[in-house]
């Protein structure tokens, strides 16, 4: 090709397919592109050397859990492309964040934000031994309320700043191509239309302005707000000493002094409106004293304890109940999906072992079918479940392997050298 400048290695393309393809190798997708990937590859490797690739149609669908949500999920090779920035802008964000931004960050998440959140309280009360006050916040439709040509403008003067590779010119165009993109415009719908009821306007691309709202869904989305929010970050750190922490749109800061506190909600909003264009819920904002609880990303924070909150409780006897019915329904259900069921059982119980949470694990666990007790048992202090050896995946291929090469008679000969042959 002609004007051929290679600005991105091949291999870094690679590499990028390599980490998007670790969690979404059974999707469509995923096994449509691997089919050719090499060529594939090549051909965007290419595309984005010469500034001729475009992004391609997103698939938009709606999500009702933990609540009613408008999701894009972006084609696979333009994940490919997503992951290629990420990978070489986050060693710089991370060092542009600040400790307590929990989301969508290694060694961060979930519990590591709860458990901040606790020592922030700790640490205020001075080992609560005196009155400190949690203050949470909300965002009103964060993503929807990002100002994409403001994101874009203080992306491009950092980067700038701060990234010194040769790729400069590529990796501007890149980002300024994905924050500028309205895949609303180009999206395959697959959740039928009636689902779209009851989303508030403010949440959907479809009723936002072509200037507003990152596409739910995206890894670039998560890394992008963070960024836009860290600004906001930093001015709410130092004003709290520390005692603030971020996850997605939902904030809390802690201090010693209430009326000081709703002192700073109108400074706080003022801020967000006028350097950030962004609200705060005027229902789901409160202030009150650390022993009244606190509840920050589904997990309750209340004196010295942490339990999970009501929902995720709520959402684990659901499963239990959900799966007690197929096996009730299907006996043969029980074995052949009982590392699914688990799985599903340990997603709840790896997060609830963080917590106070011993009786509601035995309730929940007594709540299970004697039917799946067939094919699996509840390990330690209600701690695990665990999967009978006989039920695994992995023992049943060991099993049929064996079963087509063990020794049978009448499957065999002896040629004439003394060897066997097997039929």
């Amino acid at each position: 090709m002609n004007n051929f400048i290679e600005y991105i290695p091949l291999e870094d393309v690679f590499e990028a397919y390599y980490d998007c393809r670790k969690k979404k190798k059974k999707t469509f997708n995923a096994v449509k592109f691997e089919s050719d990937y090499e060529v594939e590859l090549v051909k965007l490797w290419r595309e984005i050397n010469t500034q001729t690739y475009k992004i391609g149609k997103s698939i938009v669908f709606i999500v009702t859990r933990p609540v009613k949500r408008e999701v894009f999920a972006a084609d696979f090779r333009d994940r490919i492309v997503q992951h290629l920035v990420v990978r070489r802008l986050e060693p710089l964000f991370e060092e542009y964040f600040i400790q307590d931004n929990y989301n969508c960050r290694k060694n961060k998440g979930v519990l590591y934000g709860v458990q901040r959140l606790y020592e922030h309280v700790r640490k205020c009360s001075h080992n609560y031994k005196e009155p400190c006050y949690i203050a949470k916040c909300d965002i009103q439709a964060f993503f929807m309320s990002i100002h994409k040509p403001t994101l874009w403008k203080m992306l491009e003067n950092f980067i700038k700043d701060n990234y010194k590779a040769k790729d400069l010119p590529i990796i501007l165009w890149l980002t300024e191509i994905i924050v500028m993109h309205n895949p609303e415009r180009n999206c395959i719908i697959k959740s039928p239309k009636w689902m779209w009821k009851g989303l508030p306007k403010h949440k959907s691309l479809f009723t936002s302005s072509k200037y507003y709202g990152l596409a739910i869904g995206n890894i670039t989305s998560q890394m992008f707000a963070n960024f836009y929010m860290t600004t906001f970050d930093k001015w709410m750190n130092e004003k709290y000493n520390g005692n603030y922490g971020r996850y997605v749109d939902d904030f809390n800061f802690v201090g010693q002094d209430i009326k000081a506190m709703w002192h700073d909600i109108p400074k706080i909003r003022l801020f967000l409106k006028e350097k950030l264009g962004l609200d705060l819920h005027p229902k789901k904002l409160y202030i009150q004293h650390y022993y009244k609880g606190c509840k920050f990303i589904g997990t309750v924070v209340k004196g010295e304890l942490m339990y999970v909150s009501n929902r995720t409780v709520s959402n684990f006897i659901n499963t239990v109940h959900k799966f007690n019915i197929l096996a009730e329904c299907n006996p043969e259900y029980v074995k052949e999906n009982a590392e699914h069921f688990v799985s599903s059982l340990n997603s709840y119980f790896g997060l609830l072992r963080h917590y106070q949470s011993y009786a509601i694990r035995r309730k929940v666990a007594n709540m299970i079918s004697h039917k799946w007790f067939d094919v699996m048992f509840i390990s330690g202090h209600f701690d695990k479940a665990v999967c009978k050896i006989s039920y695994t995946t992995h023992y049943n291929l060991k099993r049929k392997s064996y079963e087509k090469t063990v020794f049978r008679p009448n499957e065999y000969d002896i040629n004439k050298y003394g060897l066997i042959n097997y039929k």
